[in-house]
């Protein structure tokens, strides 16, 4: 059976573009069928201080993969690409990859948490997610993305990537 997973890359480190085109072709490879994607969106760093900025982007793929299994495979993509995870909280970093939502699916285990737990309070992740699916509802909250958006009181500037190449 085929699942709905929405993925949210993002990078702050090195040449940050070509770490989520990285992402976006490997998810294509190893998870399932790319169906839509935002644009690339720049934003201010959340929860830490970095002089970097990071560009981000949503992914919507089919998959016949179980969340586990999704897991694992951004784990290998982000280590492949330089991604160092830290104890410490959030740090700069080549590629993130968060699951935000995986159909309706609502999980919480030790090592996954569905949907992502602060996705309604990241303007980073909202606006891209508007983008490709203002609609979807949020199954804890019952709240399309737009509204979640609307009532997001995150107030990072988050604008969208000019790439000049």
């Amino acid at each position: 059976m085929k699942s709905a997973v929405y993925l949210l890359t993002g990078s702050n480190l090195g040449d940050r573009k070509p770490y989520l085109d990285n992402a976006k072709h490997s998810l294509c490879r190893f998870a399932g069928e790319l169906l839509k994607e935002s644009s690339v969106y720049e934003s201010e760093p959340w929860g830490f201080v970095s002089e970097n900025a990071f560009l981000n982007q949503v992914l919507l793929y089919e998959t016949v993969l179980k969340p586990h299994e999704i897991l694992h495979i951004i784990k290998v993509i982000e280590a492949e690409n330089g991604r160092i995870h830290t104890k410490n909280g959030y740090s700069s970093r080549s590629l993130d990859i968060d699951i935000l939502f995986y159909d309706s699916l609502i999980l919480n285990s030790a090592d996954l948490t569905i949907p992502h737990p602060m996705l309604h309070k990241r303007r980073f992740t909202l606006l891209p997610l508007a983008e490709i699916a203002p609609d979807f509802k949020h199954p804890v909250f019952k709240l399309n993305i737009r509204d979640l958006l609307e009532k997001c009181e995150d107030t990072g500037k988050v604008e969208m990537f000019r790439d000049n190449n």
